[in-house]
């Protein structure tokens, strides 16, 4: 039996890692674990004779309540999902219901014992909530849902995605095969291949506050990893057959500087690509098939936050907006770079044809934001340590493969929120640098312009539903320097709900040096039982 309720589930929040005895009593003394925080900016205004005006962003869990009709599962004081209320059927639970896992209580010396068990305890215990979630769910007859229908989903902030990562690929901690009713999973900020401090992975011996959990080898062995951990000396890994990584987004921040722990130390010894705790490159997820090949990459977006604070990612409007678009959007855009031809300028490709080893380092800019917002999806920028990057000797050895670069993912929100004009609309920049050129090892400056670009623009790309049933997806892009544009002017709308549509839409430089490719964006369905279009 289908879910009634799709796409609208119990969002089920982990929260992340508290190292003293003092931030963990502090946690657990917090109804909402820090989910509850919000922020405020400021926007830059047009009268300078003003001051800037404030953007606030009250948190996940007040936005949940206002935007989508979400609740919390407190009651009278009382949290109605503990063991002894939650045997009582009365307490029932609606599918818009937001619970907190408060696995540090335990370890608190306010609420618990005062010892932190292991991260697999705490794995196991997040497969319980989810029973006690799905039965007092069920009960509720207004909802309509059975036991097999029933599906909820996790967002997790740092350590808490490897809480559930813990559940969700080791078999030994879900011996009650819980995993199956988790529909979606989003991590924020979470260290997917560990902690490194000066480029050194966090030491399994240092178990002081359990800070062993961020080490490869412990990871490899609470995630059911060892195998892929020896081939590929990283735990960056989902097994297919455990969990789709198609249903898994990793929001990552690239900015370290407003992360203030331990007096900024933290910032300095992790270093630059990082969000002050958790290095760019680390925080992202791929799947991996039953024999160790590579599987699909994880959905992933990128905002310049810090990994907690007053400026840190989970309490930021980018995370928020990714999120409930990851979990109730109907459309998916999956954003490649495919380049066909790379230009070196001219002395540079003369000193290759001549056999001479010539390098280059090429970044790859994409900066992506809806239609009437004021906040990107995605923003990965050189200056910001997170651009996707190719080299040029991974591009001659092997251009076909290396020369096809994943960037993000975004998904676009409800058409029909906006009756007067439905259609899905984005605009994305896209730039491409290149700092240095190498010949034979040594660099090459004589034509060279310090933060040049090989290409840069603008793109619009909207998309169209159907405007009754049997009719098409109209699809029309626009760069900033030329006129509107068709791409696959028209796409079946069974097309994107059934599989994946690609859209194509060629860029060139026309210089020297320069580069030459497309843009392809991978469209397919989400939510399709609740949302498309027939």
């Amino acid at each position: 039996m289908q879910n009634p309720s799709t796409p609208f589930h119990p969002i089920i929040y982990v929260r992340g890692y508290a190292m003293t005895p003092a931030e963990i009593d502090e946690t657990s003394a917090d109804p909402f674990c820090g989910f509850n925080l919000g922020s405020t900016v400021y926007r830059a205004v047009p009268d300078k004779k003003r001051p800037p005006r404030r953007y606030i962003f009250e948190s996940p869990v007040v936005r949940l309540a206002s935007d989508f009709n979400y609740r919390d599962v407190y009651e009278d004081g009382y949290d109605i999902l503990d063991p002894e209320w939650s045997a009582d059927l009365d307490h029932k639970l609606t599918s818009r219901s937001i619970i907190v896992y408060r696995y540090y209580d335990e370890a608190s010396r306010l609420l618990g014992l005062g010892k932190t068990p292991p991260i697999e305890v705490f794995s196991a215990k997040l497969g319980e909530l989810i029973l006690r979630v799905r039965d007092l769910v069920c009960a509720n007859p207004d909802n309509g849902i059975t036991p097999a229908a029933f599906r909820c989903y996790l967002v997790a902030h740092s350590m808490g995605g490897l809480v559930c990562r813990g559940l969700l690929q080791n078999p030994k901690n879900d011996k009650k095969k819980v995993s199956q009713y988790v529909d979606k999973f989003f991590t924020y900020a979470t260290p997917h291949n560990g902690i490194e401090m000066a480029g050194i992975n966090v030491p399994s011996w240092l178990s002081l506050a359990d800070m062993d959990n961020f080490n490869q080898k412990e990871m490899a062995r609470y995630l059911d990893l060892q195998d892929a951990y020896d081939k590929t000396g990283r735990v960056d890994w989902v097994p297919e057959e455990r969990f789709s990584p198609e249903r898994i987004f990793c929001m990552v921040g690239s900015n370290r500087m407003d992360y203030e722990v331990a007096l900024g130390a933290s910032r300095t010894f992790v270093g630059h690509g990082s969000d002050g705790l958790v290095r760019i490159e680390n925080a992202t997820l791929s799947g991996i098939k039953a024999g160790g090949a590579p599987g699909v990459h994880c959905a992933k977006a990128f905002a310049y936050r810090s990994h907690s604070g007053f400026f840190g990612i989970v309490n930021s409007e980018e995370a928020y907006q990714n999120l409930t678009r990851f979990l109730f959007g109907d459309v998916r855009v999956d954003i490649w770079i495919d380049v066909e031809e790379i230009r070196l300028p001219t002395e540079v490709q003369e000193a290759a044809d001549a056999g001479r080893k010539v390098n280059a380092l090429y970044q790859f800019e994409v900066l992506s934001s809806p239609r009437g917002k004021l906040w990107y999806l995605t923003r990965r920028t050189a200056e910001e340590d997170s651009v996707a990057c190719l080299t040029h000797e991974e591009w001659t050895t092997a251009p076909k493969r290396n020369g096809s670069q994943y960037v993000s993912t975004v998904f676009l929100a409800n058409p029909r929120v906006n009756k007067t004009r439905p259609s899905l609309a984005y605009s994305m920049s896209l730039g491409v640098r290149v700092p240095d050129y190498e010949i034979d090892r040594k660099l090459w400056i004589d034509e060279h312009y310090e933060g040049g670009y090989l290409f840069r623009n603008s793109i619009i790309l909207e998309m169209g539903p159907p405007e009754a049933k049997g009719e098409k997806w109209q699809v029309n892009y626009a760069w900033q320097n030329q006129g509107m544009s068709a791409a696959n002017t028209e796409i079946d709308a069974k097309s994107i709900k059934s599989g994946k549509v690609e859209v194509r839409i060629p860029f060139d430089s026309t210089t020297t040096p320069g580069i030459r490719g497309k843009l392809r964006f991978v469209v397919s369905a989400w939510n399709p039982d609740a949302a498309m279009n027939e």
